[in-house]
């Protein structure tokens, strides 16, 4: 009975730790009742009764916390569209067959094994560390997985755990093969990953996170004046950027010439939204009346967002192909949890040479921090109007690394134009203002142009860097004249 009373314990305090996971818990004690599992289980009818009971399975937890069994998150925006709409469960992007194309041609890598046959759970399994609480908006029914050894081994790493191979795929940056599995049985993702770290064949297991766009919904482009850019001597020209965004709409005039490059990280996904992607790299480079910061520049151009929103495992995909086209900058206006897979590729890339700009995020004051932009070796940007006035939306925190226009400026979109806001567009700018800099010294490198961005800044909160501004407004000028 000692022995029971302790599983039951244990069992209890996973599926409480676990409200925003998958409401179907799991336990492998033979010993328990029906009803016992039952209440373990909040989404069932016999669960209604457990509170009566020794203050019931949830420990006492609101009613409300279980309805529909559906994974409720706090928003990762709320800025996104102007009005944003109704939360409903997250789509699940296909990023094992993206596509690419490069001047007209296009390569399909070969699709993952598909399971075939139901999916077992193995009977005994036990949990090799403690349940992760996972903080961040995730798919509820998918692990990250990093695995030594070939396709033989990760389906022997599935069948061992009763899971899927929904995708795998060998990652440049992560310099290993990346799983995607299923979970097909209602097991919480914090309870897969701490079951799976028993298999010294798993390297690095995460969640796969769910990010979205910055842009919370100008008057002529304002940027070149308020970053000291002379717009009559801006060039990007022979500069490789990558965007990693929505679609775009490549038959916009202002991406005419602009485009080397694209590759779909999500190609079972229909594109219903270019927006936000062709205003990024309009204002990077953009040509003709909605000229970017960087005229001249090349943009390679991922496709990983749609709905405004991706995952871990298609930004990871995008990421991968951007390393393999030689870039010198990577422009990620997008914002989510921390995860450390994406903390690697980010670090392996500016070990590279590469200069990663990132949105700082448009979640407000009191937000937690956004990532990409707060991992060390991304410039994480912040946005401000046409008076230096940082916007209202803007996150902050000790993270934020510099200030840039963001606020109501007029950019390129799929229909055409459109007035912009929010720390997505802020990013664009300084990427294209970066490429300015490796345009006039190609060999500059990416520690070099970071501390020449920080030490020629204006500086407009608290004397030296806050939490609001970085260091301060960019200044571009100064920065090209810095001496490394």
């Amino acid at each position: 009975m000692a022995a029971k009373a302790v599983i039951l314990h244990a069992a209890l305090l996973a599926a409480a730790a676990f409200v925003a996971a998958p409401a179907s818990a799991q336990t492998n004690d033979p010993n328990l009742t029906q009803k016992q599992l039952d209440c373990l289980d909040r989404t069932t009818a016999a669960g209604g009764g457990c509170n009566k009971d020794s203050g019931g399975a949830d420990g006492g937890r609101s009613k409300d916390a279980a309805k529909g069994g559906a994974v409720f998150l706090p928003a990762l925006i709320v800025d996104l569209f102007p009005n944003p709409p109704a939360p409903t469960a997250p789509q699940t992007p296909a990023p094992s067959n993206g596509t690419s194309s490069s001047n007209g041609s296009s390569t399909t890598p070969p699709p993952a094994p598909t399971p075939s046959g139901p999916v077992t759970v193995p009977q005994g399994l036990n949990l090799a560390e403690p349940p992760r609480a996972i903080s961040g908006e995730f798919v509820p029914d998918e692990v990250l997985v990093t695995v030594e050894g070939d396709a033989g081994v990760v389906q022997q790493i599935a069948n061992s755990f009763g899971l899927q191979v929904r995708s795998q795929r060998q990652s440049r940056l992560l310099g290993t093969t990346v799983v995607r599995f299923g979970i097909t049985d209602g097991r919480p993702v914090g309870v897969v990953l701490a079951q799976l770290a028993a298999d010294g064949r798993t390297r690095r297991r995460e969640p796969n996170h769910i990010y979205t766009l910055q842009q919370a919904a100008g008057i002529v482009n304002y940027a070149f004046d308020r970053i000291a850019l002379d717009s009559k001597e801006a060039s990007g020209e022979n500069v490789r950027i990558a965007v990693i965004d929505t679609g775009i709409d490549d038959t916009n005039p202002a991406l005419a010439g602009v485009i080397a490059g694209q590759y779909d990280a999500m190609p079972n996904v229909p594109i219903e939204k270019r927006d936000h992607g062709t205003s990024v790299d309009g204002l990077i480079a953009g040509v003709g009346p909605l000229e970017g910061m960087a005229p001249g520049a090349k943009i390679y151009h991922a496709r990983a967002f749609e709905g405004g929103k991706s995952t871990m495992d298609v930004i990871l995909s995008a990421l991968d192909w951007a390393a393999e086209q030689n870039v010198r900058i990577i422009n990620m206006s997008f914002v989510g949890p921390k995860n450390d897979l994406l903390g690697t590729a980010c670090r392996n890339a500016r070990a590279m040479g590469m200069v990663l700009v990132a949105a700082a995020g448009n979640n407000g004051p009191k937000a937690p921090y956004g990532y990409p932009a707060a991992f060390d070796g991304v410039i994480a940007v912040t946005a401000t109007d046409a008076k230096d006035g940082l916007m209202p939306q803007a996150n902050r925190g000790a993270y934020v690394f510099i200030s840039a226009p963001g606020v109501e400026m007029v950019a390129p979109s799929g229909a055409g134009s459109d007035v912009v806001t929010g720390t997505s567009f802020a990013a664009a700018i300084v990427s294209g203002a970066i490429a300015n800099l490796i345009h006039a010294a190609p060999d500059r490198s990416a520690d070099d142009i970071e501390k020449a961005l920080a030490a020629t800044a204006k500086d407009l909160g608290p004397k030296g860097r806050d939490s609001d501004f970085g260091y301060g407004l960019i200044d571009i000028k100064a920065a090209g004249a810095a001496k490394e």
